[in-house]
């Protein structure tokens, strides 16, 4: 293919596509039958069986086929994640037929109920894990709550009425007595107003944070060219450093290496390691958020960007909170995956819980690490053949592990690969921040909340405006459902087009 003869030749085209098809189909079985023995929910069988034809096919640079087959009025394979091998045999069945070889050929279009069968897959499990569809969009709303939700039921009531349809709780917050005041007042306004409400609830996990700040003067800040001695014992006042902090999870600076990135508070503080102690590592302060001294504080996140780090699944924690969360959420969410087996440990805890029962708790993946984007697959498919999964692009925390500039990209990648499996996605992080924060939302927030209409459910975080970036973010979604399905445009009248025919008439 790499001369491209095929370029103004439908028959050399027609060629092409069918040595295609027969590799990804013989590659793609051979994948599928290494993921088939470990599979025990039959319904995942035919997804299972597509994720692997779909990433056979996109081994493959496309870009010259799908040139070729734009001038013959046929689909460009852009949109085959849904179905990889059916998309593949409806632009095989209309070339064959437009060279004429169709009874040679063989292949037949595909029926419109498996043409479709995978979309409507992904439909099942979207009202499986996340509930009905509300009435006038297709994608939920997920909303944190925050501890106010637990003394203020009309709060709840109001965060449900404005479009709430998934309560999220962070189980790295408050406790039990919280939690299950939150879940009741959840449930006392699903009766009150007939709208469901799923409760998912979400596992710490391994949060590497500060513990103890000791400053080395009486500024509390740092700034770029500060220094910052990050120990594995007590903080004690260095010559030289603004300030001495140890962490909740010490054994993770063993990981570090000298040039390896270290982000304070979700990246408003960005370090690197300048050299290695006995004790700790130094690091020294590169940027700082709006370039602004930033005070240093205990409770504070660590994100050690490290690919040696190696951190529990499960932590101890986790393992007390899941005790409540199997008795009462709708979902449990797992965080900093990195592997299938970080996985495994979830679902044998989840195992020693729930015993022989046929109640499988569906399972929220974080996808916030390097390690999760490279394995993203077999985690998909380990977590998919128990449980029913659904996805949630952390975009934080996986913007500072795979930079800011390649966020874009590997999002877009994390969502083609969910759809070829036929697995929800929860879009989150900083969707509205400025509304809901400030009570105005900036322009970039509007396009970033009309663009999440591509997965099946949007995360708003607290904020004193959150009521109204729920009514904003329902109303936005509402009218980019017309326009937008995945990456299809939906050629629904343009709003433009009567202005536009009047002027014409004049």
């Amino acid at each position: 293919m790499n001369d491209k003869p095929f370029a103004h030749n439908p028959e050399l085209l027609l060629a092409a596509l069918l040595e295609l098809r027969e590799t990804v189909y013989t590659e793609g079985l051979a994948r599928f039958r290494g993921w088939y023995p470990g599979i025990e929910r039959l319904s995942f069988i035919p997804s299972a069986l597509n994720l692997a034809f779909y990433l056979a096919l996109r081994r493959r640079d496309l870009r010259e086929l799908q040139r070729a087959l734009k001038p013959l009025g046929l689909s460009s394979l852009g949109r085959s994640e849904a179905g990889a091998i059916a998309n593949l045999d409806a632009v095989i069945a209309s070339l064959s037929c437009i060279v004429g070889r169709r009874a040679e050929v063989g292949i037949r279009h595909p029926r419109p109920e498996k043409f479709y069968k995978g979309e409507w897959s992904l439909n099942r499990q979207t009202n499986l894990i996340f509930g009905p569809k509300p009435p006038d969009r297709k994608v939920r709303i997920m909303v944190t709550l925050s501890a106010q939700c637990a003394t203020d039921y009309p709060l709840v009531r109001q965060l449900m009425f404005n479009g709430m349809n998934i309560a999220r709780i962070n189980c790295a917050h408050e406790d039990r007595e919280i939690w299950g005041a939150m879940l009741a007042n959840v449930r006392q306004a699903e009766q009150e107003l007939g709208l469901p409400c799923k409760v998912f609830m979400e596992l710490a996990g391994p949060k590497i944070r500060i513990d103890q700040v000791r400053l080395s003067g009486e500024n509390p800040k740092v700034e770029t060219g500060s220094l910052i001695v990050l120990t594995d014992g007590e903080p004690e006042a260095r010559e030289g450093a603004v300030a001495t902090i140890n962490c909740n999870w010490p054994e993770a600076l063993e990981s570090l290496q000298v040039g390896d990135s270290v982000h304070i508070d979700d990246g408003k503080i960005t370090c690197r390691v300048e050299a290695l102690f006995m004790t700790g590592v130094l690091l020294k302060v590169l940027a700082t958020a709006k370039m602004k001294p930033v005070k240093l504080k205990s409770g504070k996140g660590l994100h050690l960007h490290s690919g040696r780090t190696t951190m529990p699944a499960i932590t101890d924690k986790d393992r007390q909170d899941l005790d409540f969360i199997v008795t009462a959420a709708d979902a449990v969410g797992v965080s900093f995956v990195r592997s299938a087996e970080d996985i495994s440990a979830l679902q044998e805890e989840l195992a020693r819980r729930t015993g022989n029962t046929r109640r499988r708790l569906p399972i929220m993946a974080k996808i916030e690490t390097f390690d999760a984007v490279e394995n993203l697959p077999e985690i998909i498919v380990r977590a998919a053949s128990r449980h029913p999964i659904a996805l949630m692009i952390a975009r934080g925390d996986l913007a500072m592990e795979v930079g800011y500039e390649r966020l874009a990209e590997l999002q877009e990648e994390i969502l083609w690969i969910s759809e070829a499996a036929h697995v929800p996605v929860i879009w989150a992080t900083q969707v509205l921040e400025n509304l809901v924060k400030y009570g105005t939302p900036s322009r970039a927030e509007i396009t970033d909340a009309a663009m999440s209409e591509r997965a099946e459910c949007v995360m708003l975080n607290q904020g004193p405006y959150l009521l109204q970036a729920i009514t904003l973010l329902d109303d936005i979604l509402s009218r980019m459902g017309g326009h937008q399905h995945k990456k299809s445009p939906q050629l629904r009248r343009l709003s433009l087009a009567k202005d536009l025919g009047a002027e014409m008439i004049k």
